[in-house]
C-alpha cells in the first residue's frame, strides 16, 4: 500500500534563530515533496510557518523550552497541516492594527493564506496553533 501521507516534525530553539531555521527546513521539506517555490500556496504554507514560527518564539517563549513544527501531507486528501506547538499557555489573539503598528499582523496574514486554521490544547503545557493548506492552493488551483 502506498504512504498517503508524509509528515515532518522537529523541535526548534525558541529564539529568532530557531523560528529562521523551522522555516528555511519547512521549503526544503515542501520541495523534497514536489513543491515548487513561487507556484501556487507554496509561499503561502512558508509565510504560515514564519509567522507561527516567529510567534512561538516571540510571544509563547518560555525560559528553557523549545517550540515544535509539524507537518502533515495528505496526498490523498490533498491537504497540507502546518502545527507549531509552544509551552506557553497564553493563546494567541488576532488584532487589528493600526497603519503606525510595527507588529500584530501575523495572525491575520495566517488567516488570510490557509484554508482553515486554529488553536487547540497541546498534551502537557502550552497549545498548538494549526493551518491546513489545500493541494489546489499549494499546487497553483483554486481552492
Amino acid at each position: 500500500m502506498p504512504v498517503t501521507v508524509r509528515t515532518f516534525a522537529q523541535r526548534f530553539s525558541a529564539t529568532r534563530r530557531g523560528a529562521r531555521l523551522a522555516r528555511l527546513l519547512t521549503a526544503h521539506q515542501l520541495t523534497a515533496w514536489g513543491f515548487s517555490p513561487g507556484v501556487g500556496g507554496y509561499d503561502a504554507a512558508i509565510v504560515v510557518v514564519a509567522e507561527l514560527a516567529a510567534n512561538a518564539a516571540l510571544h509563547g517563549r518560555v525560559p528553557g523550552r523549545d517550540f515544535a513544527v509539524r507537518l502533515a501531507y495528505d496526498e490523498r486528501g490533498g491537504v497540507l497541516e502546518i502545527e507549531v506547538s509552544d509551552t506557553h499557555e497564553k493563546c494567541p489573539v488576532p488584532k487589528a492594527p493600526t497603519s503606525d503598528d510595527e507588529e500584530g499582523r501575523g495572525l491575520l496574514l495566517v488567516e488570510a493564506l490557509a484554508d482553515r486554521w486554529g488553536i487547540r490544547e497541546r498534551r502537557g503545557p502550552g497549545k498548538t496553533v494549526w493551518a491546513r493548506i489545500t493541494e489546489a492552493s499549494l499546487r497553483g488551483g483554486s481552492a
